[in-house]
């Protein structure tokens, strides 16, 4: 993998050594007490004890999804396949983590959590080249992040994989919608949109998805979210209004709002991040929005 460079331009230009921490528990405590601030993740629990291990950290992120941290104490351990057992371990004992944000968050919280698309965060000062290959093999929302430490006061994160993973759901046909009254999910109200708003939305992803490769896909129950490090776009596509709604991660405030296309969310409830959102009906009003995406990418 290649390496990275930080110079120091304060008088004469010279390069910056990097190393790991002295101890990892020292990382550990780090990340969890900045959880928010590194990764927009909301920290939960340190050495979680389960029936057959004790997991890192656990944390919930802004889409309420479970999340999963493990760190890489030497090149030979295998946190991967560590990571993928707390997560099937997590996903068979729902309860006992509703029960951590419940204590932690109150229920509010609790009630929002979504389980389409729980991600393990593995953490390591280097990966070998045959630990990326296994996790793009696996499909699986697993992340490898590799940290360099610059001095005293430096750190850095490199995001080494981008992973888009189909949402977990369980199907739930219309008819039992209809007679439950079940919001639709994002991937039925997909389905059943027409032809036209189906290509529209399909522009809008790839053209979000082409502004850099460190914007990724996260498919949940009821809405995608692009992100870098952070949610920027989350997308809605509702088939019987036949509209897309894009919510940003740009301050209204920065933006003459038009009536009918644009709205301030900042005192409204919707699902996932962002306080302006764009609605779109036609291609007429994507190319409209191009330079609002645009400005949720170049400012986050």
């Amino acid at each position: 993998m290649a390496d990275i460079n930080l110079f120091s331009l304060t008088g004469e230009v010279s390069e910056l050594p990097s190393k790991s921490v002295s101890l990892e528990k020292e990382l550990q405590t780090l990340i969890e007490q900045n959880m928010i601030a590194f990764f927009g993740i909301t920290f939960l629990k340190s050495e979680f004890i389960i029936s057959n291990g004790r997991i890192d950290s656990l944390g919930i992120d802004e889409n309420y999804c479970p999340v999963i941290f493990e760190y890489k104490r030497s090149l030979n351990e295998n946190v991967i396949n560590q990571g993928l057992f707390y997560l099937d371990w997590l996903l068979d004992h729902k309860a006992d983590f509703k029960l951590l944000v419940m204590d932690t968050l109150g229920l509010d919280k609790a009630n929002k959590i979504d389980w389409s698309s729980p991600c393990v965060i593995c953490i390591a000062n280097d990966f070998t080249k045959y630990d990326e290959h296994a996790v793009n093999q696996m499909q699986k929302n697993i992340r490898l992040v590799r940290y360099k430490k610059f001095g005293d006061d430096l750190l850095l994160f490199e995001h080494l994989n981008a992973p888009n993973i189909k949402p977990i759901i369980t199907e739930i046909t219309e008819s039992a919608n209809k007679k439950t009254g079940i919001e639709k999910t994002f991937l039925q109200h997909f389905e059943s949109a027409p032809i036209n708003l189906k290509n529209i939305y399909l522009s809008i992803k790839d053209y979000i998805m082409s502004l850099g490769d460190d914007i990724t896909e996260t498919q949940l129950k009821y809405y995608t979210a692009f992100k870098k490090n952070k949610n920027i776009i989350c997308a809605e596509i509702y088939s019987y209004s036949s509209i897309i709604l894009l919510n940003l991660k740009v301050n209204p405030d920065d933006v003459e709002l038009i009536a009918g296309f644009m709205r301030d969310m900042r005192n409204i409830g919707h699902y996932g991040t962002g306080d302006l959102q764009i609605m779109i009906k036609t291609i007429e009003d994507f190319e409209k929005a191009k330079s609002l995406i645009d400005k949720a990418y170049n400012e986050n």
